[in-house]
């Protein structure tokens, strides 16, 4: 019997799972700081299907990608110029694809055109070690034990999932940006995306997203 890990070092399955695992704490996350300042719960997630938030994806692997910085100084320093870099790039693309911003930061001490700051910085930094540090080895340890022909249909079902549902999500935005226009559905995919992704759905996902004024 084979005695190979799935997943095992730092591969693309391996690479997968911690986006996955950063897409679904970040919604968490974003719920639970919202809950505690106003009471309430919201939607968090920037897909339209499941609690995922790319922009803590991308920062999982962003931190993936530093693991092997043993000094905590530097680690913390690197983390803070790649997690504000990663949160400066995705607010700058969803501000100029879809028109909308869902964060901004302007009315904080030394910000970045309202897309970070070096408080929101400082944040990333100190993730950067608790994930290195602490969560990174019992994930890699949890994901290396998922059995190995499980782990690869599981992964390849997922990555198809999340491909469709970045697909899916991206078009009824881009479809919505096209309804606040007034452009009328032409074709069989924009009637689709209008029947079933109208404004008032979208609206309760992307709560706090809002057009920054000019």
């Amino acid at each position: 019997m084979s005695s190979k890990k799935f997943a095992e070092g730092i591969n693309a399955k391996k690479l997968f799972w911690i986006f996955l695992f950063g897409c679904v704490f970040g919604t968490i996350w974003e719920m639970s700081y919202h809950f505690i300042q106003h009471g309430e719960i919201v939607s968090r997630s920037a897909l339209i299907y499941g609690p995922f938030n790319p922009v803590y994806g991308l920062g999982a692997l962003v931190f993936a990608s530093i693991v092997n910085i043993k000094n905590p100084i530097k680690l913390f320093l690197t983390g803070m110029g790649l997690g504000g870099f990663c949160e400066y790039v995705c607010s700058l693309v969803q501000e100029k694809v879809f028109g909308t911003v869902a964060w901004d930061y302007s009315d904080q001490f030394l910000n970045f055109n309202g897309r970070t700051s070096i408080a929101i910085m400082f944040f990333w930094g100190i993730l950067a070690i608790v994930f290195v540090k602490i969560i990174y080895p019992y994930l890699s340890k949890m994901v290396e034990s998922i059995p190995l022909e499980f782990g690869n249909i599981l992964t390849v079902s997922l990555a198809l999932f999340m491909a469709f549902n970045c697909v899916i999500s991206v078009s009824a935005c881009l479809r919505q940006k096209e309804r606040e226009k007034g452009i009328k559905a032409t074709n069989e995919i924009s009637v689709f995306l209008d029947r079933h992704y109208p404004d008032e759905r979208l609206n309760k996902i992307y709560v706090n997203s809002y057009k920054k004024e000019k």
